[in-house]
């Protein structure tokens, strides 16, 4: 009996190390399978294409090729922070500085897409670092740059009119403070004055004397803008013009040829 179970395991031993796989062989299948994705990729079946990449992943972690395609899959569904996590990854394994400038180039356009300028702005950085000569890079530095600059410069008027809008409910609320108090301080001089007419025995007619009036009270008038202080109107023409400059800077990045749109695989055949 214990003979049959020392047998039985040595049997399943040598099975399991008959089915292991050489790294040839891993990566024979892995190449396969990036070749696989392509021709999907190559489809726009970007799902499916995905699935392969991963598998080709699987059977080889550092598989550069694998890496960057799967990145750019991802990024052509259009999720950018997956994509970007994804380029960040293929940058540590590529094998070359070429291959670095393009991973830096499209983890630009995702952060572009995602309108976080300062970061597709460092992105477009290393990847003139690693590639000097690319005109579409430099291109999309100079772009990112304006939008960046567009970006701080509203963010800037925006907590600018935010604090004029805060100081000036701050001078209403001190206004109608003074305004209450005011009022308080008429009430009772005139509650005064009218004990001090009947303590004299004046008739009622006299009473009617000559009380302020809240309209001749300069406290009670309407409070005029401050002089350099914009008006609700004024400050929404201005966040206007800045939308459409904005939306002019936009429509002059889309307007223009595709370029700076590396977003293309690499072949294993």
């Amino acid at each position: 009996m214990k003979n049959s179970i020392f047998i039985l395991f040595l049997g399943i031993t040598s099975l399991l190390f008959s089915q292991e796989k050489s790294p040839k062989d891993l990566e024979r299948e892995a190449r396969k399978e990036v070749r696989e994705g392509n021709e999907l990729y190559n489809k726009l079946k970007f799902e499916e294409a995905e699935i392969a990449y991963k598998k080709a992943l699987d059977k080889n972690p550092n598989y550069a090729k694998a890496s960057y395609n799967l990145a750019n899959t991802i990024y052509q569904k259009n999720q950018n922070k997956e994509a970007i996590f994804q380029y960040d990854l293929a940058e540590k394994i590529a094998p070359n500085k070429m291959s670095k400038a393009e991973i830096f180039h499209n983890m630009g356009n995702s952060f572009m897409k995602e309108k976080q300028y300062d970061k597709a702005v460092d992105a477009y950085k290393n990847s003139m670092r690693n590639n000097s000569k690319d005109e579409e890079t430099r291109y999309n530095l100079a772009m990112a740059q304006e939008l960046l600059k567009n970006q701080q410069d509203k963010d800037n008027k925006d907590n600018k009119d935010n604090k004029d809008n805060k100081d000036k409910k701050d001078d209403n609320k001190d206004d109608k403070n003074k305004d209450q108090k005011d009022k308080e301080g008429d009430d009772k001089d005139k509650k005064d004055e009218k004990d001090k007419d009947q303590d004299k025995g004046k008739d009622k007619e006299d009473d009617k004397g000559d009380p302020k009036k809240d309209k001749d009270d300069p406290q009670n008038q309407n409070q005029k803008p401050r002089p350099n202080q914009l008006s609700p109107e004024q400050m929404k023409q201005l966040l206007e013009a800045m939308n459409n400059e904005e939306n002019k800077t936009q429509k002059k990045l889309n307007a223009q040829k595709a370029r700076g749109q590396k977003i293309k695989n690499e072949k294993d055949w």
